[in-house]
């Protein structure tokens, strides 16, 4: 993408995703690195956004107190870090504009960058004090705008989702980066000099108390260190001098005070090197198509007054990707099949061949982008449709191979006729003549290459079809004695009942290899199956056991800075979170009918 472009549009508060953003997002086939900033409108958000993307200019900066940016803006850009991955760039919409006035709207928009990026950076201006903390309010909403599970049984899910608490959406909550802009005092504490990190942390500890007050004060924090476990914090000094704030997208990058210019590039190779590739329910790997759904759905249940479900949601996508995956693994094997039509006919062996090269690929193709295809259903499908395609192909090839026998056979014996119908064999002799040339005509048939599968029972029909003529020609030789007459007959019917017994075997041989076709392709796709189901295990796994470190890290930091009841109280949290989201084994994987 030369530039952004609008993602999702806020018209009058109401959120509908652009088509044209969308459609490019599923041309993406590589994995995303998902970035969106969110904060307070006119506090430089986009600036940072178009550092990211390379560029002095893109997303619009504005030089009045007027938010600029409105929805969210998307701008795609190969990863510099990861190759073979895209780097999304999400500006969104500024909190807090008085000239739009509605914090639902706000939420919703917090809300919709959480849920499709995989870094958060929140854009503040000036320290990071109560009042910056507390416009993070809609931290505080989270669990109200966004539900994990929806399983059948509602009253369940929801027992769940509260006795797992904040823990449920730290699976796949994005990393969370607090951008503190036009920072201007000392980075100390008692008199102590901090880090970032350390400033943000101690601005994030919980006071202790039970009063309205203290929880009131804490309520936010609490939120942030739970949902976001993961925490970094850049603090900018001023960019400039105030003359030149208003052409920040023109300025020379001389112009910039040298500490402004440093921490920026920090910040960038930061997100360059952390933000992992982003991720749904199950530890899914998502790329730009899978986000273009995930937009369109997400945006789809909010403009419909819903609360978007991530278990409903990853399915749903499930299902499309599942149906796409069939459709091109299809796809692909019916165009690694077709140069062979094009030599029918051909030979058992070749079609075999070529059948198991185009099976395997498109098994794999459909393993590339499939995913919680658990009960091989949709695998299922394919191989059934790559089972009928084959079955044409073999019909087509027996077919050629019929018209290329049959033509061949007609055009061999088209002399021998001619020659009965001049009455060349009526005379003494002229069955030996006969048998000569027919004996000729048929090693002509068989030397003659490339005749596909049906050559045998095809020359089967052929001979039994000119037994009726030979007959006539021996019985009208007069040469011959009844009793040579009754040998010749015996020959000519072992001759008949061995090319009989050829053409069985043929086809025998040509079952034989359609079935140990279809059992390699089952095997192949139960193997490629298991090898999906353990790495899905695998991602479920890492997601739990990420999920898991990052609570009982929090638990810690509750423990060593006294708050013993709030630690005990995670403790019961990560322990309903272990009972509840605990993945289960993969099984012995499915069985492809």
């Amino acid at each position: 993408m030369d530039s952004p472009k609008c993602l999702i549009d806020n018209v009058d508060g109401v959120l509908r995703p652009v088509p044209d953003a969308i459609d490019h997002l599923m041309k993406i086939r590589q994995r995303v690195v998902v970035v969106a900033v969110v904060g307070l409108y006119r506090t430089g958000k986009s600036y940072l956004m178009n550092k990211l993307a390379g560029r002095n200019d893109g997303f619009a900066l504005g030089s009045t107190i007027q938010s600029k940016t409105k929805g969210i803006w998307m701008w795609c850009v190969p990863h510099p870090k990861q190759a073979d991955h895209t780097l999304v760039l999400l500006d969104t919409e500024g909190l807090g504009d008085v000239e739009k006035g509605d914090s639902k709207n706000d939420a919703w928009i917090f809300s919709l960058a959480i849920l499709l990026s995989s870094t958060l950076v929140y854009n503040s201006r000036g320290t990071i004090d109560n009042q910056a903390v507390e416009n993070l309010q809609y931290v505080t909403e989270l669990s109200e705008r966004i539900k994990v599970k929806s399983p059948s049984d509602a009253s369940s899910s929801e027992e769940e989702e509260e006795e797992g608490g904040d823990a449920q959406f730290v699976q796949f909550f994005p990393n969370f980066v607090w951008a503190v802009r036009d920072f201007t005092l000392d980075l100390k504490i008692d008199g102590k000099d901090v880090t970032a990190d350390g400033y943000l942390a101690h601005s994030l500890e919980l006071k202790k108390g039970k009063d309205k007050k203290t929880m009131n004060y804490n309520l936010p924090r609490e939120c942030i260190r739970n949902y976001f476990p993961t925490r970094k914090c850049f603090v900018f000094p001023i960019p400039t001098s105030s003359a030149n704030m208003s052409r920040l997208e023109s300025i020379d990058e001389k112009e910039l005070y040298q500490g402004f210019r440093e921490t920026t590039d920090t910040f960038c190779n930061y997100i360059f090197q952390m933000s992992h590739v982003k991720t749904v329910k199950g530890g899914v790997v998502v790329t730009g198509r899978m986000l273009g759904h995930l937009v369109k759905m997400y945006v789809e249940t909010i403009s419909q007054g819903g609360v978007p479900c991530l278990e409903n949601v990853v399915l749903a996508v499930a299902q499309i990707e599942n149906q796409a995956a069939v459709e091109e693994g299809l796809k692909l094997y019916q165009s690694c099949m077709e140069p062979l039509k094009t030599r029918f006919p051909v030979d058992m062996d070749q079609m075999s061949d070529q059948h198991q090269r185009a099976d395997q690929q498109a098994t794999q193709e459909f393993m590339n982008r499939s995913f919680k295809d658990e009960n091989g259903e949709y695998l299922k499908t394919l191989g059934n449709g790559i089972k009928k395609h084959y079955e044409e192909l073999l019909t087509q090839n027996e077919e050629a191979s019929e018209k290329k026998c049959q033509d061949l056979l007609r055009d061999l014996s088209a002399p021998v006729s001619q020659k009965i119908q001049d009455g060349f064999f009526a005379k003494p002799g002229g069955y030996e003549l006969y048998c000569d040339l027919h004996d000729n005509l048929v090693a002509l048939y068989r030397s003659t290459p490339n005749k596909g599968i049906r050559a045998e029972e095809v020359l089967e029909r052929f001979l039994k079809e000119k037994s009726v003529e030979s007959n006539s020609i021996l019985q009208a030789d007069q040469k011959l004695t009844d009793s040579e007459k009754k040998i010749h007959e015996e020959k000519e019917k072992a001759a008949l009942l061995e090319q009989e017994k050829k053409a069985t075997e043929k086809k025998y041989e040509e079952m034989e290899l359609k079935m140990e076709d279809d059992r390699r392709s089952q095997e192949e796709k139960m193997k490629k199956m298991e090898q999906k189901m353990k790495e899905e295990f695998r991602q479920q796994q890492e997601e739990f056991n990420r999920a898991l470190d990052r609570k009982l890290k929090e638990q810690k930091d509750l423990l060593e800075q006294g708050h013993k009841q709030k630690a005990d109280l995670m403790r019961m949290e990560i322990e309903a979170f272990k009972r509840n989201n605990r993945p289960p084994p993969p099984g012995p994987g499915c069985v492809i009918l």
